[in-house]
């Protein structure tokens, strides 16, 4: 077996050789926790973490490639003592004896938690292999199976049978999640089968198990899942696998020496590891283990083969001879040394018997080993006092006595004896009830509990040791120690004095001197077994010697002990010095007093040493531990009996004192019920007045707490309505926004349409301003035909001159005139019928940019709301005003052509008289003029009536005219100027009355649509 020492190591390999190249070999430190470790959890959905349960109640997962801690996770308020970890990996389980807590591994959260009650408590809560199911199993037995997503009880397993009824502790279950074993403090295993939810097997394991510790089913490759061997780790510390079918024990690891404490079995099952109760971590190879079980049957044919040939010689024979050690064979020329070794080996025989042991070791070179280094190897100490010592390691009979339990003498000895540690307590406890159990004397020893507590500290990891060294140590090293008992060996006092008074009479002067007997500076030493004097390396240095020598070492130890330290002794002259001196480690060198022991045991005299009174070494016998009868037994049974008859005397004192006590407490309750009964009625007289002062209170406080409450109310009611209007406000906001934004979009379209009226009331403007532009040259142009009538009437009126002066060429040109006149009444009529038509083109692109301009405001009016209906309507008004000012533009004209008419006939009336005195000579000429006065209206009839009789009057006869020449002309031309202006001013008036009205109405039909924005916001 292959074995290495990690130490202080933080990587490196475990295997010397490795067994297969494929085998992943070394080991590496992840991380220091700088506290212990309480659980641990593998095969995680990332494969290079882990889960650690550390002594602080916390969880951390570490990674082991990077060595960084991953996450930190906590929560429980007790150790965590199992982590199980999904299928999957994605979720993990961990327990502790109050909770158990459900985890996400991918984000490290916790998603559920398991509280019960405080007297159930919890033993385990773990997964199932391969599903989906959580196990959770308490200390009453009872066991739940839970769905993992919904957390639903999907089944519940039923009480086991009463006959084999146990509390379960440890649980494993096989691969395939069908067989869950259970086991506890007994030696019953209980099979379930999860699918039929009962008991299907109990197991009893061999006598030797009492309680189970922990249980874990074998891995086979080939079982499918369905495992069928069971590892059983009981309390004795060894782990025996068995196959639950056949129940069958096939092998079993670890041993009472060599206890496991927990162990671990690999996923594909070939290989076990195991940590011992001494600390180191063993692995098992599980196909070795299962050789011989797994190995083919014997084949039935058998070969007899013959021997082979060759010379047996006196040497060969010679070499089987020996006891002690194995020689190998020399040859056959080496035949006389060979004979000369035997020889020597016979005559030896007897006298080294007693030094030889049977691991092969010799005594006396493991003296000679020890007086050249002192003390023996460190690694190999426990096991040389074994071999000194030969202990038989009875388990057998150690467990005998230890399955009697504590003795009585050592129930309290926690009272005398406050160790810390629970542990080396409860060892200290059980190896000094197995010796009160050995022997009866041991029970009534008050100083074994200081000779064997160094030894129970040293072997607390293996008691059957611990226990046999002690007992080996009262038979040899503590003879004749109980022949004076209870006193102490006054005979082995009595030795060590003479020893002491051959070498120093001086110190033992100085002792007698002060009143200092034995029982002072040497039976301290002997009864503490120097633990008190001395360090845990100078007391192992000590017993490598006093192991391998004669039991008298130990006494010659006390005298150099004392001889060594004579200097401080001789100084001290009290004795609380004393006692304090042998009672309290002193500055001594251990190796000087070694050497003065051995000195001792060469130098002092054979009628005062104390091997020739006592006996040699003896070990233990084998199978059964030797009988103790080393002491005064009618001492002992005295003691006994008087311990018995003091016992049976407390108890009786205790009977009387009881039965005393109970009459006592009858006659007290008797008083004290009267007294009571007295103090009852004071006290519901009393209670009566109380209550009805508590009744008003009480009523008074129900009157305060309704007010309060009422208040409460008041306030909840206001709480309710402000939490009501911020519900119904966080409701409406929506709505609010909504309106909000739909009267910006009402504001953007409105400002849309007034930008698109601007831009139209800008055009209609520059449509005025053109009409204006159109105007001013239609004014030139009436003005140029104003300025043409007056120059042909200026012709006209000079042609009329030009005729009254030559009356004669006109009168012979008679006939001919009319013709002419006819051709200039005709170009006045042309004249007038173009101005006509110039006006009633006007008029039409009028007319027509009205009817646009309308056409425009009707489809506006289609798409817009009410709120443009107006506008709608005050264009209409504004159409009506501009007809009235047209009207009123017209009976104005009218009015002038009245007046024009007037004139004309004042013109009329004083052309009539000089017309009178040519009217013979004109006859012919009138009639001519009215003639062709009526050809000239028949081409346009729509002419007015007022400027027909303008034209009849200015088409008259030229006789007429020529009378009054002179003042026509001036009055035509004042006529004419007076005329223009007035034109002028009118129209200029018209054009701004209408541009200011049009203003007007744009303003109105603006405030009109600004009006529905300003309510809405």
């Amino acid at each position: 077996m292959q074995s290495i020492n990690l130490g202080n190591k933080e990587s490196g390999k475990i295997w010397h050789r490795k067994p297969s190249p494929a085998t992943r070999d070394g080991f590496n430190l992840v991380q220091r926790t700088s506290q212990a470790c309480t659980a641990l959890a593998f095969n995680l959905h990332r494969k290079s973490e882990f889960l650690v349960a550390l002594a602080d109640y916390s969880i951390k997962c570490f990674d082991t490639v990077t060595r960084e801690l991953v996450s930190w996770m906590r929560g429980h308020e007790s150790s965590v003592f199992s982590i199980s970890v999904h299928a999957s990996g994605r979720y993990a389980i961990t327990t502790s004896s109050d909770t158990a807590q459900l985890w996400d591994l991918d984000t490290f959260q916790r998603k559920r938690k398991l509280n019960i009650l405080q007297s159930v408590g919890i033993q385990k809560v773990f997964f199932l292999p391969l599903s989906n199911t959580i196990l959770s199993c308490f200390k009453d037995n009872s066991i739940f199976a839970w769905e993992c997503d919904t957390l639903v009880c999907k089944y519940q397993l039923p009480a086991p049978p009463e006959s084999s009824s146990i509390l379960y502790k440890v649980f494993a279950v096989t691969r395939d999640g069908r067989i869950l074993a259970a086991g506890g403090k007994s030696n019953h295993l209980h099979l379930w089968c999860l699918e039929a939810k009962q008991l299907f097997r109990i197991i009893q394991m061999p006598t030797k198990v009492r309680a189970i510790r922990h249980l874990e089913f074998l891995p086979d490759s080939f079982d499918a899942g369905s495992n069928q061997v069971l590892g059983v780790l009981s309390q004795d510390g060894i782990m025996r696998f068995v196959n639950i079918q056949t129940c069958k024990l096939l092998f079993e690891i670890g041993s009472l020496d060599e206890g496991i404490s927990s162990s671990a079995i690999s996923p594909h099952g070939r290989y076990i590891a195991s940590i011992l109760e001494n600390g180191s971590l063993n692995i098992y190879s599980v196909q070795t283990l299962t050789k011989e079980i797994n190995k083919p049957p014997p084949p039935l044919v058998k070969v007899i083969e013959d021997l082979p040939k060759r010379k047996v010689n006196s040497g060969d024979l010679k070499m089987k001879v020996t006891s002690g050690r194995v020689q190998r064979p020399a040859k056959s020329r080496e035949n006389k040394i060979q004979a000369s070794i035997l020889k020597q080996n016979l005559t030896g025989n007897f006298e080294n018997k007693e030094n030889e042991f049977s691991d092969g070791l010799n005594k006396k070179r493991l003296q000679i080993l020890l007086k050249g280094y002192g003390e023996y190897p460190t690694k190999y100490r426990m096991f040389i006092w074994r071999s000194l010592l030969q202990l038989p390691e009875n388990h057998t009979a150690f467990s005998n006595l230890i399955d009697k339990g504590i003795h009585v003498a050592f129930l309290n000895l926690q009272k005398k004896y406050p160790i810390k540690s629970r542990k080396l307590l409860r060892v200290l406890q059980r190896t000094l009830s197995a010796l009160a159990h050995w022997s009866a004397i041991f029970s009534d020893t008050p100083y074994l509990p200081l000779l064997a507590f160094p030894f129970v500290k040293l072997f607390q990891n293996n008691q059957l040791i611990c226990f046999e060294v002690v007992a080996t140590l009262l038979i040899n090293w503590c003879q004749h120690w109980f022949e004076y008992f209870p006193n102490p060996p006054i005979n082995i006092l009595s030795m060590i004095e003479n020893v002491l008074a051959f070498h120093d009479k001086e110190l033992l002067q100085h002792f007698i001197n002060h009143d200092i007997t034995s029982q002072l500076y040497a039976w301290p030493l002997l009864e503490t077994v120097f633990s008190e004097v001395l360090t845990r390396e100078e007391w192992l240095k000590l017993f490598d010697n006093v192991f391998s020598n004669h039991p008298s070492f130990l006494l010659m130890t006390v005298v150099a002990y004392n001889i060594c330290s004579r200097a401080p002794l001789l100084n001290c002259n009290l004795k609380d010095d004393f006692e304090f001196f042998f009672h309290h480690r002193n500055n001594l060198d251990i190796s000087a007093v070694i050497r003065e022991v051995y000195r001792l045991m060469d130098t002092t005299p054979a009628d005062i040493h104390p091997d020739s009174m006592l006996d040699v070494f003896v070990a233990l016998t084998k199978g059964q531990y030797p009988v103790f009868n080393q002491y005064p037994k009618f001492i002992a049974d005295y003691q006994t009996q008087e311990r018995e008859r003091i016992r049976n005397d407390q108890l009786d004192s205790l009977r009387e004192r009881q039965v005393v006590e109970d009459m006592q407490a009858e006659v007290d309750q008797q008083r004290a019920e009267d007294e009571g009964w007295y103090q009852t009625q004071e006290l519901l007289r009393k209670a009566e007045e109380t209550r009805r002062e508590m009744l008003l209170q009480e009523e008074e406080k129900m009157i305060q707490q309704r007010q309060k409450l009422a208040a409460v109310k008041r306030e909840l009611k206001v709480k309710e309505v402000h939490l009501q209007d911020a519900a119904r406000r966080r409701l409406l906001q929506p709505q609010q926004d909504q309106r909000e934004m739909e009267l910006r979009r009402l504001d953007d379209e409105i400002e849309r349409k007034v930008h698109m009226r601007d831009r139209e009331i800008a055009a209609t403007a520059k449509d005025l301003e053109m009409r204006c532009l159109e105007l001013e040259p239609q004014k030139r142009l009436y003005e140029k035909n104003l300025s043409r009538n007056q120059e042909a009437i200026a012709k006209e009126m000079r042609e009329d001159a030009d005729a009254y002066k030559r009356k004669v060429d006109l009168e012979e040109h008679m006939f001919h005139r009319p013709i002419g006149t006819d051709q200039t009444q005709n170009q006045k009529t042309q004249k007038l019928i173009e101005e006509n038509l110039a006006k009633a083109e006007q008029a039409c692109l009028n007319t027509d940019w009205r009817i646009q301009a309308l056409h425009k405001q009707r489809c506006d009016d289609l798409h817009r709301n009410e709120c443009y209906q107006e506008v709608a309507k005050l264009l209409r008004k504004n159409r009506k005003k501009e007809m009235e000012v047209l009207n009123a533009v017209m009976e104005g004209e009218a009015k002038k052509w009245e007046e024009a008419e007037e004139k004309d006939f004042h013109l009329k009336s004083e052309k009539k008289a000089a017309a009178l005195s040519d009217a013979s000579r004109r006859w012919f000429l009138e009639n001519e003029t009215h003639d062709a006065l009526e050809n000239a209206q028949h081409p346009y009839h729509k002419v007015p009536r007022c400027q027909d009789e303008w034209v009849a009057s200015s088409c008259l006869p030229r006789t007429s005219q020529l009378k009054d020449i002179s003042e026509m002309e001036s009055l035509t031309q004042i006529s004419l100027n007076q005329r223009k202006t007035h034109w002028d001013t009118m129209e200029w008036d018209l054009m701004e009355r209408v541009r200011n009205l049009r203003q007007r109405l744009a303003t109105q039909a603006r405030n009109r649509c600004q009006t529905p924005h300003l309510l809405a916001t």
